[in-house]
């Protein structure tokens, strides 16, 4: 896998007569692994959704593999990405091994329950393989989703908000599972609300401001104190810690204060 695999070009889109998208560019490329971050309602989840071809777009262009979502069919959209929502529900009480190997639909039953039970044995879920997801934790489920996105062989992931919820264990293991994809060559992206995990474990950080991006560049250089301060409203600087960068940070004072 190489090239350019997601790709937004000016993309606009609204919801509800409201702007959720303004004109937003953005890139991926394979063995990239970009980390969307901003506020509740910035337009995380709208970015993956565009890309994932569940967001129509009211002007501008989304992409996958080059070829724009708009033109591709169901399946070749689930050949080129693999889509892990941050809604977990369930609707059927299938064992978890059928749930991951919903993750690969165009590939053979056998090669896409092998897939899948390679995927949970990665988030230490391979115990789980036989047991029916709504007899399931919600840590549990989220595992299994997360398993049915790694065993698909799309050449990208698009993953809304995939640590939410998790304690600091399976958080970890989650980004470094993703981690390992990008550098296996395929393009994530994903929605995270946890700066210092992303600067931790990400290429880039694209930060969106009220369906705009307001910066694009390496964590450390996209989540500068001005950004921080402007977009979060946290006065905040960021120190070295054990295991990569931390913030120090506290909320912005209201003017006149």
């Amino acid at each position: 896998m190489s090239g350019l695999e997601l790709e937004l070009e000016a993309a606009t889109a609204r919801l509800g007569g409201r702007t959720v998208l303004d004109r937003v560019s953005l890139q991926v490329e394979a063995g990239e692994f970009v980390a969307l971050v901003g506020p509740n309602g910035a337009g995380k989840s709208s970015v993956i959704r565009a890309l994932a071809g569940l967001l129509p777009l009211a002007g501008g262009r989304a992409k996958l593999g080059g070829t724009e979502v708009a033109a591709l069919g169901p399946r070749a959209r689930a050949e080129r990405a693999a889509y892990l929502p941050q809604e977990r529900r369930i609707a059927w009480n299938l064992p978890a091994v059928e749930v991951a190997a919903l993750g690969a639909p165009f590939l053979s039953a056998v090669d896409a329950l092998g897939r899948a039970r390679e995927a949970l044995e990665a988030v230490e879920a391979g115990h789980l393989a036989g047991r029916g997801v709504a007899e399931m934790s919600g840590g549990e489920r989220a595992r299994v989703l997360l398993a049915r996105v790694l065993a698909s062989p799309a050449a990208a992931l698009l993953v809304d908000e995939p640590i939410a919820g998790l304690d600091p264990e399976a958080q970890l293991m989650v980004l470094e599972r993703l981690r390992a994809r990008a550098d296996a060559g395929q393009a994530v992206l994903a929605s995270l609300h946890d700066l210092p995990l992303a600067a931790r474990f990400a290429d880039r950080a694209a930060v969106l401001d009220h369906g705009s991006v307001a910066a694009d560049a390496a964590p450390m250089s996209a989540l500068t104190p001005e950004i921080l301060q402007r977009v979060f409203g946290l006065s905040a600087r960021w120190v070295d810690g054990p295991d990569g960068p931390l913030l120090s940070a506290g909320r912005q004072p209201p003017q006149g204060v």
